[in-house]
């Protein structure tokens, strides 16, 4: 009888390649979802300074602040905190500095035409590295009104009940 083949072990070189390559979030605008209705949204690079990237490694960064602006056909990352790097020393970045999106001249311009009509607004959503890279997801958000954001809590309250219900079900049936 024939051995099954088994796999060969990934060496680490292989393993920290497929580390670099995996999406490792840094900060998520939570808020963002609750405020807006996010309709179309959009992977865009950043142009950092190198203790920036050291700040981010160490995932220490906020969005909750944060909005896009664009400005003479560039895209601009407004009041995004990103804190000083400890180690650093006279060029040291400033925390809460504007910092351009790296995106192609047909979506800035799509972005901004639809960003023009009355409350829309164009909103960061995740900070991430990918392969090495940061990479910020930004979204076309509509305003929500007060009720819309009553109603989306009061939905997701009602879907976790019904989870509830379900698995408390479920470990009643295979008993």
């Amino acid at each position: 009888m024939a051995k099954p083949w088994k796999a060969a072990k990934p060496t680490q070189a292989e393993k920290n390649k497929a580390e670099a390559k995996a999406h490792k979030t840094i900060a998520r605008n939570r808020r963002a979802k609750h405020d807006y209705f996010i309709e179309d949204t959009l992977e865009a690079g950043l142009v950092l300074t190198g203790t920036e990237v050291k700040a981010l490694r160490m995932a220490r960064a906020s969005l909750n602040e944060a909005w896009v602006e664009i400005f003479d056909g560039e895209a601009w990352l407004r009041q995004a905190n990103i804190p000083e790097y400890s180690q650093g020393t006279w060029n040291n970045h400033a925390p809460t500095r504007k910092r351009k999106l790296l995106m192609h001249r047909a979506e800035i311009i799509k972005f901004a035409q639809r960003a023009q009509a009355k409350g829309y607004t164009i909103v960061p959503l995740e900070l991430y590295f990918i392969g090495g890279r940061a990479k910020l997801l930004i979204g076309l958000g509509k305003g929500k009104q007060e009720w819309d954001k009553r109603q989306a809590l009061r939905e997701a309250q009602d879907n976790r009940e019904a989870q509830r219900a379900m698995r408390a079900y479920t470990k009643r049936q295979v008993r």
